[in-house]
């Protein structure tokens, strides 16, 4: 069912539902029309609100938990909402330097995106997460280090700026030059692929005698591939921090916190859900129902693409109940995924 345009609405009944949402949003409890009556600047009476109430309810966008109770925004209302009422707040000058401070420094990609996800996950009170690159890194530079006459350290920086160490074993009787003309001949030839592309032109190079290295450095380059080739699939895909929060904010609701943390479990599905906000341009949203993950434990996801050299190469994002205030947290995720982004290009 589709929210009905928020044009179709008066200028009352918008006036109503705006006050309701944002009371539901603050306090997660319902309103009712004498609360109400007390909160707009209309000036109608708890009977004429309770006529908008009504009037609302029809539409979908409210619902009453029961007879005496207020009214609570569907998740239809807040779809309406999100999409067509809501103002935005943008991050504070203190949140800016939170996150920020989080991408500064030297450390490695899934470093960074961990540390990252847990300040995003204080600053909105959700569970913070952040989908990893499930396929193979892009290969943008190489480097062989000497450790010894019989080891190297092989260094990959990869497209999305994450760095990759490995010690590798030297074939016997490999000349000093030969560590410079392996790194070479990757970075030159090899750049801009996965390392599953790399070996394939490396293998094709090699069998149609194009690959002008001898075979010491051939082979030398072939153990570099395989090493950061042989654990990724090992690789973790999805960061999740701050789950607490979602118990600490629904302490009476422990039964949804429950199937939340359940849905947290099932990562193949959460990856999909993030997979599907990869292909936007900015911030999705998923409230409730909208997407079958959620729809037993009533929560909302918030979720935007990071990227390298213009691809997207992960999403980072909140997990909440469907009550977080939107008009903080998007702005929030949205600068993240731009500070991501701005790191790795």
């Amino acid at each position: 069912m589709q929210s009905p345009p928020i044009t179709e609405l008066n200028d009352r009944a918008r006036e109503v539902f705006r006050q309701i949402v944002e009371s539901y949003i603050e306090h997660g409890s319902p309103v009712g029309s004498r609360t109400l009556s007390k909160l707009t600047m209309l000036g109608l009476s708890p009977a004429s609100i309770r006529n908008v109430m009504q009037d609302l309810e029809e539409l979908g966008l409210l619902a009453s938990p029961h007879s005496s109770a207020g009214r609570l925004p569907t998740e239809l209302g807040l779809r309406l909402f999100v999409d067509g009422m809501m103002q935005t707040t943008a991050p504070t000058d203190a949140e800016r330097g939170a996150i920020e401070s989080q991408v500064a420094g030297t450390a490695s990609m899934e470093d960074i995106l961990g540390r990252t996800t847990s300040v995003l996950s204080g600053l909105s009170a959700c569970a913070g997460i952040v989908l990893v690159p499930r396929h193979e890194m892009y290969v943008r530079q190489v480097s062989f280090v000497p450790l010894s006459p019989v080891r190297a350290l092989a260094i990959l920086v990869g497209g999305d700026g994450s760095v990759e160490n490995r010690v590798i074993d030297l074939p016997p009787g490999l000349p000093p030059t030969a560590l410079i003309e392996a790194a070479n001949y990757i970075n030159a030839r090899l750049h801009g692929l996965t390392l599953a592309e790399a070996a394939v032109r490396l293998r094709a190079e090699i069998d149609d005698d194009r690959a002008q290295l001898d075979v010491l450095t051939q082979t030398l380059v072939q153990a570099g591939l395989a090493s950061w080739s042989s654990d990724g699939a090992a690789r973790p895909v999805l960061i999740v921090r701050g789950s607490a929060h979602l118990v600490a904010g629904d302490a009476n609701d422990l039964d949804r916190v429950r199937l939340l943390l359940d849905d947290l479990e099932g990562k193949e599905e959460l990856v999909r859900l993030l997979d599907s906000a990869s292909g936007g341009e900015a911030c999705k949203i998923f409230i409730g129902a909208e997407n079958k993950l959620f729809s037993l434990s009533g929560s909302s996801v918030i979720a935007a693409p990071y990227r390298s050299a213009g691809r997207v190469v992960g999403v980072v994002g909140v997990i909440g109940p469907t009550r977080l205030n939107y008009a903080r947290v998007v702005p929030m995720v949205d600068y993240t995924a731009k500070t991501l982004s701005r790191l790795i290009a």
